[in-house]
């Protein structure tokens, strides 16, 4: 039976469309893009070059006059401060994956091959995360290590052993991956660059801003379990009694993400190309 199917594929019948068939084609789309390669390296570059920038300015003004900053003084933390700015273009990306198709109608071709839709989602959440979750932790752990060669100057530096440290690190990786799933979500939800890219912007940054300027016992309450506070818990290496715990954290951001896809697929399936 082997030599007849080889002998159809062979004759030009058509292969029939499967999990690993779609991914292996959305694989080829996202590493023939060049927006691919420049979001990844910006990403890259900000991890790895923030992990230089500020050690290196901490150590130069060190120690610092207010007592309470030294108390504070998480040396995983300064060298990770890259992963504020890595999520723009890990995120951005996350969008264009999708908003791309259908910007150059290439999604219909993409409907017609997979015409039951959802494996072609499914394909793109698991291309995407993959390559952000590989390229994401060689890039925190050479982030940690440039920061912590950099603090020896002033023996402020850690290591991964020390408590909290290796899941703060991993951590960060962890939280990019889903930030590019989010905003894969979010962009086969609204179909349109811009309007996805605002919403992931906004959810991420301008919404713990408006929670900031309310009383602080609501602030407080509700500000942790907003996305990005909950997601970044798991960065955290020292316990914040205003943050939800690292893992906690970090399960309700992936439900906050779960929760997009659902959507997504919902709304795949529904609507027209």
């Amino acid at each position: 039976m082997t030599t007849a199917v080889a002998t159809d594929e062979r004759a030009g019948s058509p292969l029939r469309v499967s999990q690993v068939r779609v991914i292996r084609s959305e694989w080829t789309k996202l590493r023939s893009v060049r927006s691919t390669v420049f979001s990844l390296l910006a990403a890259v570059g900000f991890v790895l070059g923030l992990a230089v920038l500020v050690p290196s300015v901490t150590v130069a003004h060190w120690p610092p006059r207010d007592p309470g900053e030294v108390l504070s003084f998480d040396p995983t933390t300064r060298s990770l401060a890259g992963v504020f700015l890595a999520q723009l273009a890990i995120g951005t990306l996350g969008v264009l994956v999708v908003t791309a198709e259908y910007a150059t109608g290439m999604i219909r071709a993409t409907l017609t091959a997979v015409p039951t839709r959802l494996p072609a989602l499914w394909a793109k959440v698991i291309v995407y995360a993959l390559v952000t979750l590989v390229l994401m932790i060689p890039s925190a752990v050479g982030a940690f290590l440039i920061g912590q060669s950099i603090f020896t100057r002033k023996n402020l530096q850690t290591h991964l052993t020390a408590p909290g440290v290796t899941r703060a690190v991993i951590g960060s990786a962890l939280y990019l991956t889903l930030i590019g799933v989010l905003g894969l979500g979010l962009g086969t939800v609204l179909r349109n660059t811009a309007g996805a890219i605002s919403t992931l912007f906004g959810v991420l940054f301008v919404l713990p801003i408006i929670v900031h300027f309310l009383p602080v016992s609501t602030s407080d309450s509700v500000g942790k379990y907003l996305p990005s506070s909950a997601g970044q818990a798991i960065t955290h290496v020292r316990a914040d009694p205003t943050s939800l715990a690292p893992w906690t954290g970090f399960g309700l951001f992936a439900v906050y993400t779960a929760v997009v896809l659902a959507i997504a697929a919902v709304t795949l399936r529904r609507r027209d190309a």
